[in-house]
């Protein structure tokens, strides 16, 4: 990497004077490279990959933008993002403040802030969904908007996240049960009626760490408006949060007494995802768990009739 001519790209796109100093490869992730830049403007985070995954940062600059406008919870700021030429080829770059992490901090904290992000609504005839497709890892995330978060969940969640597991390979019992589970959805919304929430759409505690004074911090979103659910359900699933932060969300926004039940059915996107982006045994557990939700709903229809008969 020419850091001198990148400087200059870097001070004609942004229309600022920026002088990288020294640049160090940091780890964070298996998608892009990420340096730690000094620059006469300070410390300063930059991620670079190929040309043509411009869009991942496009978007997660857009989403890192609507957070920070929230003011709900701290997130990482953008100051731009586009196309350099480096010799033979070209990389796209994603330029952000440098926030120096840990993952020690007020855990209480970080779920009221949380909770005060999805008190944000939209407000619209058609309110779940964003305002563009955007990526969670490299996948992309359908966002068309809807006016039902059933419909949301079921055509531009798992539909999508099923019928790209079938491209790659999986059992065929996965995408039948799986459009069999889709159509069982409104079980799980019978006396439920969420509401559109600003969402991360992808937090897991590999997302989210805290600035040396303990403030909580979220990056590398997915965003969207749906139910806050979701985001609490992925905590959850990869684990990393302490009771704490229950408490602190709970404290500020409770959950609704159902989560629990619906919390499998959240996360089975994320696995879903998983074996769409690694392969390996999540096609099993996303195959167990698709099963282990419709015998749920159709028990409880087979108990409903049932009920109907005797009476």
């Amino acid at each position: 990497m020419n850091w001198l001519t990148f400087s200059k790209t870097l001070s004609q796109q942004l229309n600022q004077n920026i002088v990288i100093q020294t640049a160090h490869a940091v780890s964070g992730g298996d998608i892009h490279q990420s340096f730690h830049l000094h620059t006469n403007q300070g410390n300063l985070f930059l991620k670079l990959n190929q040309a043509h995954l411009l869009p991942l940062f496009e978007t997660e600059a857009h989403n890192l933008n609507a957070i920070s406008q929230s003011q709900s919870i701290r997130c990482p700021k953008v100051l731009g993002y586009g196309l350099f030429e480096n010799g033979q080829s070209h990389q796209a770059w994603l330029l952000m403040e440098y926030l120096d992490l840990t993952h020690q901090g007020d855990d209480a904290q970080r779920g009221k802030d949380l909770a005060l992000m999805h008190h944000q609504v939209y407000k619209a005839t058609q309110p779940f969904g964003w305002f563009e497709n955007n990526y969670i890892g490299h996948t992309l995330q359908h966002n068309q908007w809807h006016s039902s978060w059933v419909s949301f969940y079921g055509q531009q969640r798992l539909k999508p996240q099923f019928e790209l597991a079938q491209l790659r390979g999986a059992n065929t019992e996965l995408f039948t049960q799986g459009q069999k589970l889709i159509a069982e959805l409104p079980f799980w919304f019978k006396s439920y009626e969420p509401q559109s929430s600003l969402l991360h759409g992808d937090l897991w505690a590999g997302n989210s760490a805290f600035s040396k004074d303990g403030t909580p911090v979220i990056f590398d979103p997915a965003c969207y408006y749906g139910d806050r659910e979701t985001d609490l359900a992925m905590t959850e699933l990869f684990g990393g949060f302490s009771p704490e932060f229950y408490a602190g969300y709970n404290q500020v926004f409770p959950l609704d007494a159902g989560y629990a039940q619906r919390k499998p059915l959240y996360n089975l996107y994320h696995i879903l995802n998983h074996y769409n982006l690694f392969g390996g045994h999540y096609q099993q557990q996303a195959l167990q768990l698709v099963n282990a939700l419709l015998k749920q709903a159709q028990a409880n229809t087979h108990t409903s009739a049932h009920t109907c008969a005797k009476h």
